[in-house]
C-alpha cells in the first residue's frame, strides 16, 4: 500500500542554521499521525517541505505516492491544509471565504455549511472583526470542506475553546474511520495522545522518537521515590546502570529507572529504606525528557 507521506533525509538549512536535520518518517493511510515538538523545533518547516512551499536543502518527500515537488499541484488538490500562521482575507466574511474556496476547488459547499454549523462559525462578519478562535474555525472548515484524502494540520486547535476542541477531536476520529489520513502537528501532548494512532517527536530539527502512544508509555522510565531512615549519598544509586537521580534531599531520593529494576532495589535495601513508592513515568514526563536530552530543543521549548 502506498504511504500517505514518506520523507527520507529531509533537511532544511538557512545559512548556518539547520531547521530540519535528516528527518525520515512514514505515515500510513487512515492514520492520525501526531507530530510533536515545541515552537521552533522544525514542525512547520517540515510541513512546508511536504507541501513544496519550501524546497529541501537535502532529502526528498513523497505525498500520496507523488513526488512532493514535481507533483505538488496534484498533492495540493488532494490535501487539506491548515497552516499554523493562518491568513485570511480581512474584509471577507466566513461565508464569503467558503463560497470562494468552493468555487476554486469546484466542489459543492454543502459539507462546508455543515462543518460551519458544527463548529459554530461566525459566518457574516468580516474576518478582521473576529477573535483568533473564530478565525481558526473558518480555517478548519476550509481544510476539511472538499473531503481530502490527506489533512495536514499545523497547531489546529490554537484559540479554540474546550467544547470546540472536543468537536475537532471527534472530526479527526470520523476522518480516520473513513480511511483518510491526518498529519497533526502540535506542541500540545494532551491533544495528540487523545487522537493519534502514532506519534513522532521532533527535537532540534531531528526525529528523536516514533511509536504508538502505548509504545511510548512502555518505554517511559519508572519513577521511584525512597524515604530512608537516615541521609544517604545518592552517588551509589546513580552508579547503577539505567538509574538517574532526579532529586535528593537527605533521606529522600527520587529516581528514574529504565530497564531491570532488581539491581537498584538491592542497593536501596542496603541503605535501610523506611518506605518506597514506584510508578511508571507519564507520557508528558517522557516527552519533556527528550528535550532535556537535546539542548537545542530545550532552548526552543523555553523560547516558544
Amino acid at each position: 500500500m502506498t504511504s500517505a507521506i514518506e520523507a527520507t533525509g529531509l533537511t532544511k538549512r538557512y545559512g548556518a542554521v539547520t531547521a530540519v536535520d535528516g528527518l525520515s518518517l512514514r505515515v500510513e493511510p487512515g492514520q492520525v499521525f501526531g507530530f510533536l515538538g515545541p515552537n521552533g523545533a522544525g514542525k512547520s518547516t517540515t510541513i512546508r517541505m511536504l507541501l513544496a512551499l519550501q524546497r529541501p536543502t537535502q532529502g526528498e518527500a513523497r505525498v500520496l505516492g507523488l513526488d512532493a515537488v514535481t507533483g505538488s499541484a496534484e498533492v495540493h488538490r488532494r490535501t487539506g491544509y491548515l497552516p499554523g500562521d493562518l491568513a485570511l482575507f480581512p474584509r471577507l466574511t466566513g461565508r464569503q471565504h467558503i463560497a470562494w474556496f468552493a468555487r476554486a476547488r469546484a466542489v459543492d459547499d454543502l459539507l462546508a455549511r455543515r462543518l460551519a454549523e458544527r463548529f459554530q462559525v461566525v459566518a457574516d462578519r468580516p474576518v478582521r472583526e473576529l477573535s483568533k478562535g473564530n478565525r481558526q474555525k473558518i480555517g478548519l472548515v476550509l481544510a476539511f470542506m472538499h473531503r481530502p484524502e490527506l489533512l495536514i494540520l499545523d497547531e489546529p486547535t490554537s484559540g479554540l475553546d474546550p467544547l470546540m476542541q472536543r468537536e475537532f477531536e471527534a472530526l479527526l476520529r470520523e476522518t480516520a474511520a473513513e480511511g483518510r489520513t491526518v498529519f497533526l502537528s502540535s506542541h500540545d501532548l494532551d491533544e495528540v495522545q487523545r487522537t493519534a494512532d502514532r506519534i513522532a517527536i521532533i527535537s532540534g530539527g531531528r526525529l528523536v522518537a516514533e511509536d504508538t502512544v502505548d509504545g511510548l508509555r512502555r518505554a517511559a522510565p519508572q519513577k521511584i521515590e525512597i524515604r530512608f531512615r537516615h541521609p544517604v549519598d545518592p552517588a551509589g544509586l546513580s552508579a547503577v546502570p539505567g538509574v538517574t537521580v532526579t532529586a535528593a534531599d537527605g533521606a529522600r531520593v527520587t529516581l528514574d529507572v529504565t530497564g531491570e529494576i532488581g539491581p537498584v532495589l538491592r542497593v536501596i535495601a542496603s541503605h535501610d529504606p523506611a518506605g518506597l513508592t514506584a510508578r511508571p513515568a507519564g507520557l508528558d514526563e517522557l516527552f519533556l525528557g527528550f528535550y532535556r536530552e537535546h539542548p537545542r530543543a530545550t532552548e526552543a521549548l523555553h523560547a516558544g
